[in-house]
C-alpha cells in the first residue's frame, strides 16, 4: 500500500472513530482531549462533532492552519507527560481522548504511547473513549465502527 493510500485510510478511519465515539459518549459527561494538533484536521472535526463539548488540546507547539487554531485557555503547549499531568491536576475528566501523538518511528511511537498511558487514564471518565493510532495499555480495547480495519485505528474503554 502506498503512503498516500495509508493516509487516506487513515482519515477515513478517523472521520469514522469520531463519528461513532461522539454518538457512544453521548450521555456521558465529560470533555475531550486531543493529544497532538498538528495541523488541525482532527481538531476541526471534534469540534463540528461535539461543539457542546470543551475540547482540550495538547501538543508540543502550535503550529496549525489558522482556521483550527484552538481558544488559548484550552490549548496546552509543551511536552506530553508534562501537560497531561498539569490538566490532571484540574480535576478535569474526558469522556473522549484522540491520540495522535507519534514521531513517525513506529518502535519510538509505541514505546510513547505506553508510557503515556497511565497518564491519560487518570484522565478519563470511566467508560470514555480513546481512539488511538498506537497501542495503549490499561484499557479495555472495544471495537470500533465496522468501516475500519482492526489494524488502522484502536478503540479503548477507560475502565
Amino acid at each position: 500500500m502506498s503512503r498516500l493510500e495509508s493516509m487516506r485510510r487513515r482519515l477515513s478511519a478517523q472521520i469514522d472513530g469520531i463519528n461513532w465515539a461522539a454518538r457512544k459518549i453521548a450521555n456521558l459527561e465529560g470533555d475531550v482531549l486531543e493529544m497532538g494538533l498538528g495541523n488541525g484536521r482532527t481538531y476541526d472535526h471534534l469540534r463540528q462533532e461535539l461543539p457542546d463539548r470543551r475540547i482540550w488540546v495538547i501538543d508540543r507547539m502550535l503550529k496549525c492552519h489558522p482556521s483550527c487554531v484552538p481558544p488559548a485557555k484550552d490549548f496546552l503547549e509543551g511536552e506530553a507527560e508534562a501537560m497531561l499531568t498539569r490538566l490532571a491536576s484540574k480535576g478535569r475528566k474526558m469522556a473522549l481522548a484522540h491520540y495522535d501523538f507519534g514521531y513517525g518511528i513506529k518502535e519510538k511511537d509505541v514505546e510513547e504511547g505506553i508510557r503515556l498511558s497511565p497518564l491519560i487514564a487518570a484522565l478519563m471518565q470511566p467508560g470514555g473513549l480513546i481512539l488511538s493510532q498506537q497501542p495503549l495499555v490499561g484499557f479495555e480495547q472495544v471495537c470500533g465502527p465496522d468501516t475500519i480495519a482492526p489494524d488502522r485505528y484502536l478503540f479503548y474503554r477507560a475502565v
